[in-house]
């Protein structure tokens, strides 16, 4: 995989039609593509998408045929080559030049194709992105804290984005391949294959928009168990080995921008005032200030949580929040340590 492959966005067309081809990898997602791919054929129908490809990643459960049965073209990876090898394997034989992906437990609104397109109005936009919207399905905490966390930062992120996100995503099928595609050598399993991607496509020097009005419904079923090893192990960990490496300054958008980072910082001053207390060095009275700082550090949060779910659910929400920060921000100190320990390694 090369780390770098130059583009010339000064030369590109703006005003080039863009064809879309949707490429949704699947992997026994026979409960997801009844809901997920209908909204995308119905595209396809009115013309606003040239086709839509599933890729079938070794499925046992019919979803190939499911597929092909809706009206989809289906493609075969050819084995279990995970969603970023889906992806590029339907790529290299994609008819449009626009590659838009989707995932399989994604439901696009109506208006995505257009909006989509829309997004691509200068010749420097390499890659658009939207967002989950703010009506997960799944009614457990797990999945509505998770979707409505993914809408929150996506709907406040900056317009010029410093990543990609391939859930609901597009990009010029030429710049794609020149970059080589997902890096799936790194990434062998989901993880942040798509922010990698981005991170490349901006280093040849296009530009990512992300598109407040392009959105789909999540799905996915969050529990603790896929949550917690999802966030460390697919997300915080390499991401923060993607931001150590590569020298880069952090991006201050989404959730690692500097206002993320004090918010992470005032979670560790509530644990440690929780922990001294608990040890009998305070008084309990004195958690007061660090939790009156967590509420006004994170009141913006706060007041969307309670509009969506209450407010039960926004206080549980908001404590569960501080967690996350505590994880991620544990994870980022590991990477630094891990870096230095593997130089001085080297030295000896």
């Amino acid at each position: 995989m090369t780390d770098r492959v130059e583009m010339d966005p000064a030369t590109a067309d703006d005003s080039r039609s863009a064809s879309i081809s949707v490429i949704m990898p699947v992997y026994n997602g026979v409960d997801f593509i009844p809901k997920s791919l209908p909204p995308l054929l119905e595209m396809a129908e009115r013309g606003e998408v040239l086709e839509v490809i599933v890729v079938d990643d070794g499925s046992t459960d019919g979803s190939d045929r499911v597929a092909q049965e809706m009206g989809a073209r289906v493609l075969s990876s050819g084995g279990r080559l995970g969603p970023g090898g889906a992806r590029n394997h339907a790529a290299e034989l994609a008819r449009g030049n626009v590659l838009w992906f989707v995932d399989a437990d994604v439901v696009v609104h109506g208006d995505a194709a257009q909006n989509l397109t829309s997004g691509f109005d200068h010749p420097q936009i390499v890659a658009v992105f939207g967002s989950y919207d703010d009506h997960p399905p799944a009614q457990n905490f797990f999945s509505q804290y998770k979707n409505l966390i993914h809408h929150y930062y996506h709907q406040r992120a900056n317009e010029e984005a410093h990543t990609f996100w391939s859930g609901c995503g597009a990009v010029w099928r030429e710049p794609f391949l020149a970059q080589e595609g997902f890096d799936v050598e790194r990434y062998k399993y989901p993880s942040i294959e798509d922010i990698e991607l981005g991170h490349r496509l901006i280093k040849a020097g296009g530009r990512i928009r992300m598109l407040r009005n392009v959105q789909c419904t999540h799905l996915k079923i969050w529990r603790f168990g896929n949550l917690i090893h999802t966030e460390i192990f697919r997300r915080a960990l390499p991401w923060s080995r993607l931001i150590v490496n590569s020298g880069d300054r952090i991006p201050n958008d989404l959730n690692v921008g500097t206002a993320e980072q004090m918010r992470a910082v005032v979670a560790g001053i509530l644990l440690l005032s929780i922990l001294v207390c608990l040890a009998g060095f305070v008084s309990p009275s004195l958690l007061l200030l660090p939790v009156a700082l967590m509420l006004f550090a994170n009141k913006e949060l706060l007041i969307f949580l309670y509009r969506r779910g209450g407010l039960l659910f926004a206080i549980a929400a908001l404590l569960y929040h501080q967690v996350y920060y505590l994880y991620s921000a544990s994870a980022f100190a590991w990477v630094i340590f891990e870096k230095f320990s593997l130089k001085l390694l080297r030295k000896k």
